[in-house]
């Protein structure tokens, strides 16, 4: 068992990070971890306070000094340094277009991070052709997930605001990243808790099996029981030959997003709940399943030490729901409610250990699964966290694709800066899943919930006829 590294102290990885591991083992492009993402705000920027504010804030978070190194036998352990000493880069994108200076971006966020010893992000002060200036931001997943993002990313505008500006104070200090590590471990070590969570999960898993549901209806699970010869098997491939991905992504405006988020407040649930129930239903129509089965993405950062210790820290499980058409689309509602609000009293256990024991349970064709996609729902914008005192200033984010997904479609849903309207980014592996597909899909997705939303006493029945 490994000890230490260049003097510092060593810890296994955690539930989160060994899962990001896991796909990473056997997906060719090892750029599929990576994340990257600028922050560009519409003021002339003074770039030496910029580069001080962020090694100040890397000094400030650990999770973005975590290095990883492996042992003779393979094992992998993390570590954090000291300090950052690299040079942070500046690029000025003056003279080009703002697509010429987004293909850039696009190109640095295919580079895979090496592993070994490495630091596992990057930061580049840049200057962009249309009077926006700021940063853009790589980092490895394996140490960072969208929330710690954001919130590295605000921490370095409100030190530089602070310096800069009279009236902006200082930011509270940051989580230590070490501390929130330790408690993870203990949990995974066992406890009581994790005994409970395990329960859970195994009667959940052992009560029946799911059953798999296409975008575009049951014609992999056809091509499924076909293949094996078994009319009664209940899971399909849907991933391609090739994990090469696009995205592509939908805008919805932001008066009818306000009318989403009206209902939402209204009725005492989370917009996840809405699009959950949209997207379940969308699947109920296509395949005639009241049985349908979706990947949620689980942040884990209840707790202000786990909002702010930076890190990775999502867990993915599948949302299985069972609604007759029968129900009203408010009780359906309700149901993706309590579920949800279920799977978070258990979401610190393995997701790797539950597909395993599913696996067990319900033997399946290799690589096999009942979840035609997952869901993430990102309500992070900067504008709640507190950056409102900078006035009217405008500033825009943007994700870049890497190029590689090991899943068929996966949908983050997210606010858009200027006008909290949202955005559908659909990243899908180009040879599983089609634009033209997601076009359909995302069409009828609307046309659902806002059917929904406008008298949600009817029935799930009433609606999949209507639209």
């Amino acid at each position: 068992m490994m000890k230490t590294r260049k003097g510092y102290k060593v810890y296994p990885l955690t539930v989160a990070q060994k899962f990001h591991f896991f796909y990473l083992d056997f997906c060719p492009k090892k750029q599929v971890l990576n994340i990257g993402n600028s922050l560009v705000i519409e003021v002339e920027l003074d770039f030496e306070q910029l580069k001080k504010a962020i090694y100040k804030a890397y000094e400030r978070c650990e999770s973005m000094r975590l290095r990883f190194t492996q042992d003779k036998e393979g094992n992998w352990y993390q570590y954090v340094v000291d300090r950052e000493e690299r040079d942070i880069e500046f690029v000025d994108f003056t003279g080009q277009t703002v697509e010429q200076a987004d293909a850039v971006m696009q190109g640095w966020t295919e580079v895979p991070f090496e592993h070994h010893d490495a630091p596992q992000n990057r930061i580049v002060m840049i200057k962009l052709p249309d009077g926006y200036s700021g940063v853009y931001m790589l980092v490895d997943h394996l140490t960072m997930d969208a929330q710690s993002i954001i919130c590295f990313l605000k921490d370095v505008i409100e030190i530089y605001c602070n310096a800069m500006y009279e009236d902006v104070p200082y930011p509270k200090e940051m989580a230590s990243y070490i501390t929130q590590l330790k408690k993870d471990l203990a949990y995974e070590a066992g406890c009581r808790a994790k005994e409970r969570d395990e329960e859970f999960f195994r009667k959940l898993i052992e009560s029946s099996e799911p059953v798999y549901n296409g975008v575009d209806g049951t014609r992999r699970l056809d091509e499924a029981r076909e293949r094996t010869g078994n009319p009664d098997v209940r899971a399909a491939l849907n991933v391609s030959d090739s994990v090469e991905s696009a995205l592509d992504i939908f805008h919805l405006e932001a008066e009818p997003t306000k009318r989403l988020m009206d209902f939402c407040e209204k009725y005492h649930v989370s917009l996840v709940c809405l699009l959950m129930m949209g997207l379940r239903t969308y699947f109920q129509k296509m395949n005639g399943h009241d049985d349908v089965s979706i990947n949620t993405a689980i942040a884990r950062r209840a707790t202000l030490q786990e909002k702010k210790s930076g890190g990775t820290r999502i867990h993915s499980f599948p949302f299985r729901t069972i609604l007759s058409t029968d129900r009203t689309f408010l009780e359906g509602i309700y149901e993706m409610r309590d579920r949800q609000n279920e799977l978070f009293r258990h979401a610190n256990y393995d997701p790797v250990a539950y597909f395993a024991h599913r696996g067990r349970t319900y033997p399946a064709e290799p690589g096999a699964t009942y979840e035609p996609m997952s869901l993430t729902y990102q309500p992070l914008t900067l504008k709640e966290k507190g950056l409102d005192k900078l006035g009217d200033i405008r500033y825009r984010t943007k994700w870049y694709p890497n190029g590689a997904t090991t899943q068929a479609m996966y949908l983050t849903v997210m606010h858009r800066s200027d006008d909290n309207g949202l955005d559908f980014n659909f990243e899908h592996q180009i040879k599983a899943v089609s634009r033209d597909q997601l076009e359909y899909f995302y069409y009828y997705l609307c046309k659902i919930m806002f059917k929904g939303i406008e008298d949600p006493e009817q029935t799930i029945g009433a609606i999949i006829n209507a639209v």
